[in-house]
């Protein structure tokens, strides 16, 4: 799981045995900055799930460094010559240049890296790399404009860079954003993986521009909107220490497993890698004048729709069917839904959040750019900040 600069806390209502801390949005903090919109600072965290703690994502214990971590970084933000534009909390952050809107985030692959040392497979992860940072940048309005990325290596082995920068080049191509440099940083002694000699991580930061007047940090979102799901390709790169906890330690099974029900090995299936929705996020922009959000879904799943800064809750109510990977999950864990649906996209990558009147204009955008979607819920006028998942029983609160 990636932990942004801004700890927070989801309060799950409808089932006592699933809390999870999330980071990005919590309670409202209304006081503005001149010319910053402000975003949530978080009350104290819950317990993580059994489930989720065993398989060694201690978000307690990341929450807690993070609150301390949030006042330094705050700190910087009277330096320079380029204002920060967004509390913390959004999926990234703007900078004004000189009247031009730089937007900047980081992101990495987690430990969707054990499962390519697992593979002895390489040259996709880095258009995951590519993907978790550029579609943070659309959810602010930005357009991706070039990366750099990070290579830590417990050895430099040529074959596994080149098929690394295969994957960069690639997601760059899908992003149409340059990759201007990088680092690879030789750390036998720090990184360690699957198997001696193969330990790796990627990561890396993204920068696109947009115009100061059209930042979109939600705002703008109204009750009777709409909320238009756009489907993942399968668990992109959150929830994989609890994948693999289910499919190699419980289950058994080795990356090379067959399961017909995945019509994949597990490999195969976990090593998907992550969509790529630049393209028609921008076009939506273009062509659609309201568009109350962007929202990319990755770990706390459909809690990221509360980081929008609007006072509204979510109902969640035409999901499709959760891909079998998901249920298979589910079963193996013994995971109830408020932690399938926490830890997990559960078949939406990317949320669109626009005026009634305009939901068949954006669905026939996202479409045609080769991507199912549907609507699969809409805003209400709840301040309190919930996402109500009706089909799944549960809802969930920041």
């Amino acid at each position: 799981m990636a932990c942004r600069y801004c700890t927070a806390a989801s309060r799950p209502v409808a089932c006592g045995n699933r809390t999870n801390t999330r980071y990005g949005a919590g309670k409202r903090n209304n006081k503005r900055n001149p010319g910053m919109a402000a975003a949530p600072q978080s009350p104290k965290s819950h317990p993580t799930s059994p489930s989720y703690d065993a398989s060694g994502v201690k978000t307690d214990a990341v929450e807690a460094g993070l609150g301390r971590l949030v006042e330094y970084v705050k700190s910087t933000w009277q330096l320079g010559e380029a204002p920060v534009k967004l509390d913390l909390g959004y999926f990234a952050n703007v900078i004004d240049v000189g009247g031009l809107g730089i937007a900047i985030c980081t992101d990495g692959i987690g430990t969707k890296a054990l499962v390519a040392q697992m593979m002895g497979k390489y040259d996709t992860v880095g258009i995951d790399c590519v993907a978790m940072n550029v579609n943070d940048l659309v959810c602010v309005g930005a357009t991706p404009l070039t990366m750099v990325d990070y290579v830590a290596v417990e050895n430099a082995e040529p074959s596994m860079l080149e098929a690394i920068g295969v994957g960069l080049a690639e997601g760059a191509r899908l992003s149409n954003i340059s990759i201007t440099g990088g680092e690879i940083a030789q750390l036998r002694d720090i990184i360690k993986g699957y198997g001696e000699g193969l330990g790796f991580d990627l990561a890396g930061t993204a920068i696109g521009r947009v115009d100061l007047d059209k930042i979109n940090f939600g705002d703008g979102v109204r009750p009777g909107d709409v909320i238009l799901g756009i489907a993942s390709n399968g668990i992109h790169s959150n929830g994989l220490s609890l994948a693999r906890r289910a499919f190699f330690e419980i289950a058994g099974h080795d990356v090379d497993t067959h399961i017909e029900e995945l019509g994949a090995t597990v490999g195969e299936e976990l090593l998907r890698p992550t969509y790529i929705y630049v393209a028609e996020a921008l076009e939506v922009l273009e062509k659609i004048s309201e568009v109350g959000a962007l929202v990319h879904i990755t770990g706390d799943g459909f809690l990221n729709l509360t980081r929008v800064k609007a006072e509204v809750s979510f109902v969640i109510d035409d999901l499709p069917p959760p891909p079998a990977l998901f249920q298979m999950i589910q079963r193996i864990t013994g995971s109830d839904a408020m932690e399938m649906h926490h830890v997990f996209n559960m078949g939406i990558g990317f949320c669109l959040v626009v005026r009634p009147e305009y939901e068949s204009s954006a669905l026939e955008i996202i479409r045609r750019h080769g991507k199912a979607c549907q609507r699969i819920g809409r805003v209400t006028d709840d301040p309190t900040g919930r996402v109500k998942l009706t089909q799944a029983g549960i809802e969930m609160g920041r």
